[in-house]
């Protein structure tokens, strides 16, 4: 019987069969013809793959590289002998990986990079790394705070409306603000209902020649309709409620930052100016206790300045500096990042210091 060999191309190179083989050209594409089986034209006893080879499949570069055009690499590199170890033709081995040259340095990757994410942020880093979890909003932030309350001063010179318009902007800030800061985004339905109830308490003020009553009656009502919205959602019970207290603390800040509208227009030039002060003060670059000290000094004297050189304004300022210090703390807290930094870190202390003026405003007025 006359054994029938593989074509070029597809034969095995370092098994050739005992029987008589037809000369064939190198390039010579293979003809469809079926396949020996096992015994016919290989010796068992010689050839150990002579059983698999109905079965073996190729799933890279055979060894009969001379057949083939050697593919064209990006870029030439000789590999170290020491490094590779290429199997012998036939052999049945795989090649293993090269392990790194002992003197090549080898990369070095962030803890986020890691867990699959190259860009992380200032407070995910803090995080990592195990710093305070307060991350102060810095100077950036400051100055921002200090033009809305310089803008707040000279809308409450000018008049009542004039006023309105950078307090819509200290509410809208402080609702968006303080929802980012307890980590719940994108949480559009109580931003918007935050800063609507802003709106309305404003809105009921101006209607109420002012009358700081209206603003208590209006945050009652809201809080009742951030409960109706969290049991509307389908959240976990422990997420529903965290949820329900972001969203009555974010209505009740931005409503009370609705005391600069109630308040007195002297005072709210005297407490915003103060706010202003103290607040590019305490983002100097000195110690914590030593800059807090003197954003209050600060406070005092720029009230004292603002207010006519009496006593009455120097206390404005020292009470406006005073809350506009916690609520400065309070948007550096729990590692805040940058957009806290520019909405709550801007916002929440002109928004703390909103009923402190109104009260001081009114006592010592």
């Amino acid at each position: 019987m006359t054994n029938q060999p593989y074509g070029g191309g597809y034969g095995y190179g370092g098994h050739g069969s005992h029987g008589a083989q037809e000369p064939h050209a190198p390039y010579q594409q293979p003809r469809s013809q079926p396949q020996a089986w096992p015994g016919q034209g290989y010796d068992n006893a010689y050839d150990p793959y002579a059983d698999q080879q109905h079965t073996q499949q190729w799933q890279g570069q055979t060894w009969e590289t001379q057949m083939q055009p050697p593919v064209a690499a990006a870029a030439p590199v000789t590999p170290d002998p020491v490094q590779v170890s290429e199997p012998a033709p036939g052999s049945g081995q795989v090649p293993e990986p090269a392990p790194v040259a002992a003197g090549e340095p080898e990369p070095e990757y962030g803890p986020a990079t890691l867990a699959g994410n190259a860009r992380i942020t200032d407070a995910q880093r803090a995080r990592a790394e195990g710093r305070s979890p307060i991350i102060e909003p810095g100077m950036q932030p400051a100055l921002l705070t200090a033009v809305l309350g310089l803008l707040l001063a000279g809308g409450a010179a000018l008049g009542t409306y004039a006023l309105l318009v950078p307090l819509v902007v200290l509410q809208g800030l402080t609702a968006a603000g303080w929802f980012r800061l307890n980590g719940m985004w994108p949480a559009r339905q109580g931003i918007a209902l935050g800063f609507l109830g802003a709106l309305a308490a404003d809105a009921a003020m101006l209607l109420s020649d002012r009358s700081p009553g209206v603003i208590l009656g209006v945050l009652g009502v809201w809080v009742l309709l951030s409960l109706v919205l969290q049991l509307r959602s389908h959240a976990e019970p422990d997420e529903r409620m965290y949820g329900l207290m972001a969203t009555v603390v974010a209505a009740a800040l931005a409503i009370a930052a609705g005391g600069y509208l109630a308040a007195d227009a002297d005072a709210v030039v005297v407490g915003a100016v103060a706010v202003a002060a103290a607040m590019v003060v305490r983002a100097l670059p000195v110690g914590t206790a030593a800059s807090a000290v003197l954003a209050v000094a600060a406070g005092v004297g720029a009230g004292y300045a603002v207010g006519g050189m009496a006593s009455e304004g120097a206390l404005v300022g020292a009470g406006a500096a005073v809350c506009a210090l916690i609520g400065h703390r309070g948007a550096g807290y729990d590692y805040p990042s940058r957009f806290v930094h520019f909405t709550a870190g801007v916002a929440l202390p002109l928004a703390a210091a909103g009923p402190v003026v109104y009260t001081l405003g009114r006592v010592l007025g």
